[in-house]
């Protein structure tokens, strides 16, 4: 008999276990954004409106897709930065913008929350998907970034995809350079001429949380249009355009990077919730409010360790998508009207 009542009392306990586990069990999530700035519903036709809701609801989709089939956090903001990469609607991978001297050097990052390794790359030129190489420098080597001819010489090594520049060749970028080129004469230094939205800057990226509550963001840009002497933004810095923590928080962000370096963006959202115990929407909403202050514009999609999306920008508009377990895409592009 006793045996019985020990055996009743452990099954008891296993299954009260297992509903309280149950119960705790975070959602599943993911948000993606396709750059902020230069989005005026005055100049957007129809036709391009729906053209950039499908390409994000495309890669929400299936980033979300790897997550309801168990896959990691990592796997699923690859799997939709990825995507954006090869769409030549933003600017990352084929849709880079060009730099000063008509050419595309690219940017990625890409953050684990649960080890909180990363992996960075910067002014490559001839790979395919900079968000695959940062993938493969955070995995497969002991670094963080590498920039330039080694990045493209370990992307060969580790047989990533590799193109011909003229393969991120759009004509409505170059059409934005030559405008660029126009409003840098005659100083042809972009340091020391005023920030001009004009010049379609942009970013890609991703933050996501797994089955198993783990947290990773991935960003990925072309740049400044224009850009010259080897400029690097915020996309591959760690904490600046990018940055996850199990912690705390996920973040990618996009906008005039010089600002979001300066100001170390990402992270600061997510010091806020780990130490001041504030919701991620919140603290997104300071920071990005304090950055419009000094004059830094863009915005930031955030996944806190609950599984709670957000998203916050101090711009017109800005490319965004979100998916939740259980709950249909939300796809949007200009500011919502209070």
């Amino acid at each position: 008999m006793k045996t019985i009542i020990m055996s009743v009392l452990l099954c008891t306990v296993v299954l009260n276990t297992f509903f309280t586990l149950a119960l705790a069990k975070t959602p599943i999530g993911i948000v993606i954004h396709g750059g902020a700035g230069t989005i005026s519903r005055d100049t957007m036709t129809a036709a391009q409106e729906q053209a950039y809701h499908a390409m994000l609801t495309h890669a929400v989709s299936q980033g979300y897709s790897v997550l309801e089939r168990g896959g990691s956090s990592v796997d699923a903001v690859t799997a939709a930065v990825t995507i954006l990469e090869d769409s030549p609607l933003f600017n990352a991978g084929k849709g880079a913008v060009y730099t000063f001297d008509e050419r595309h050097e690219l940017d990625a990052s890409i953050m684990d929350g649960e080890s909180r390794n990363a992996g960075a790359v910067a002014a490559v030129t001839n790979v395919k998907n900079p968000i695959l190489l940062a993938r493969a420098i955070m995995e497969k080597s002991v670094h963080v970034m590498l920039a330039g001819k080694g990045a493209e010489q370990f992307a060969k090594e580790q047989q990533l995809e590799l193109v011909d520049n003229s393969y991120f060749n759009t004509e409505f970028r170059y059409e934005a350079l030559k405008r660029a080129k126009q409003a840098l004469v005659p100083q042809p230094h972009q340091a020391a001429v005023p920030y001009d939205p004009a010049w379609k800057m942009g970013t890609v990226g991703a933050v996501a949380i797994d089955k198993k509550g783990n947290l990773a963001a991935a960003t990925s840009t072309g740049g400044m249009t224009a850009k010259r002497y080897g400029r690097i933004g915020d996309a591959p810095v760690i904490g600046a355009g990018n940055f996850a923590d199990n912690s705390s928080c996920a973040v990618s962000a996009t906008g005039h990077g010089e600002f979001f370096i300066r100001y170390q963006v990402a992270s600061d959202i997510c010091a806020r919730v780990k130490y001041q115990k504030i919701p991620a929407a919140v603290a997104a909403k300071q920071v990005l409010a304090e950055l419009k202050q000094v004059g830094g514009d863009g915005g930031v999609i955030v996944v806190d360790n609950k599984g709670q999306l957000s998203w916050v920008f101090n711009t017109e508009g800005m490319y965004r998508a979100l998916k939740t377990e259980g709950g249909e895409v939300q796809s949007e592009i200009f500011a919502t009207k209070s």
